[in-house]
């Protein structure tokens, strides 16, 4: 929080009132997500959202890019870059859907369950251990605050 809120303590910010101060926290979250995601791609190699796309398929091997894109909640085309530079990296495998040729279906290479397959210093780890820390109710209520708010942003009538 430090970092994100510039030279202020976190406890020296000024109040802003209800919503601005959740949204001055998810900027901070954000910020911090996109920070960890950099470190995470000096150790790993991957960034975040190329290492939720690598655990995602992992669990779901054979999954189509239309169904990685609804499982992230991203449109197909923000995902389309994301999964290039993994297969190019060859840590992701591509092959025709038998049933449709037009779809493309996704599996982990072997260098791709090993990414997959790390769990030191990863951005869930981090968030794993955070969320070690409150009592389970209160993960829940901070789960449909953040549905809430990623519902209304990306609903058509937003404004």
């Amino acid at each position: 929080m430090r970092a994100a809120l510039g030279e202020l303590a976190a406890s020296e910010a000024p109040p802003l009132g209800g919503v601005l101060d959740f949204m001055r926290l998810l900027w901070a979250v954000d910020h911090q997500l996109q920070a960890a995601s950099k470190r995470m791609q000096s150790r790993l190699g991957v960034t975040g959202p190329q290492r939720l796309a690598l655990r995602i398929v992992g669990r779901f091997p054979g999954i189509s890019a239309g169904r990685l894109a609804r499982v992230l909640h991203v449109h197909p085309s923000t995902l389309t870059g994301v999964l290039e530079r993994l297969e190019r990296r060859r840590l992701l495998r591509r092959w025709r859907d038998p049933r449709d040729a037009r779809r493309a279906l996704f599996g982990l290479s072997e260098v791709g369950r090993s990414v997959d397959g790390e769990r030191g210093q990863t951005i869930e780890k981090m968030v794993e251990r955070a969320l070690a820390r409150l009592p389970p109710e209160r993960v829940k209520l901070a789960e449909e605050v953040l549905r809430a708010v990623a519902a209304e942003l990306s609903s058509e009538s937003g404004a």
